[in-house]
């Protein structure tokens, strides 16, 4: 089994930062895609950031150029780092990876976080 474990949220005010992680633990064979969505009240859950193995990386319009994702292979671990943050931004983040949890196969599994509350004040 793999479990999912995300860090880091807080309050901040307008214009501060926080820095998110999110590392995978057990069954773990590979690591593919990792990233971050993101669900605010009322609203469905969208993505934000994500990552592939190899370090290609693509985000959501409204965060371009102020949050940057990142990760460690080797810890099996995701980040976000969120400048410049805004009201807007103010949701629960959640973690996901597509992991390889078995052997010999190559059959891959997608594991959430259990979310993290980022809230921005103005």
């Amino acid at each position: 089994q793999v479990q999912v474990v995300e860090s880091g949220g807080g309050l901040v005010q307008a214009g501060g930062s926080l820095r998110l992680s999110c590392a995978a633990s057990g069954r773990i064979f590979g690591v593919n895609n990792m990233g971050w969505y993101r669900q605010a009240p009322g609203k469905q859950r969208e993505l934000v950031a994500s990552i592939s193995s190899g370090g290609s990386t693509n985000y959501a319009d409204s965060v371009k150029g102020r949050f940057t994702i990142s990760r460690d292979n080797a810890k099996n671990t995701v980040y976000l780092q969120m400048n410049s943050l805004k009201p807007e931004d103010t949701a629960v983040y959640y973690c996901n990876a597509d992991v390889r949890d078995t052997w010999p196969s190559r059959i891959t599994s997608v594991y959430w976080g259990q979310g993290t509350q980022v809230t921005v004040s103005p």
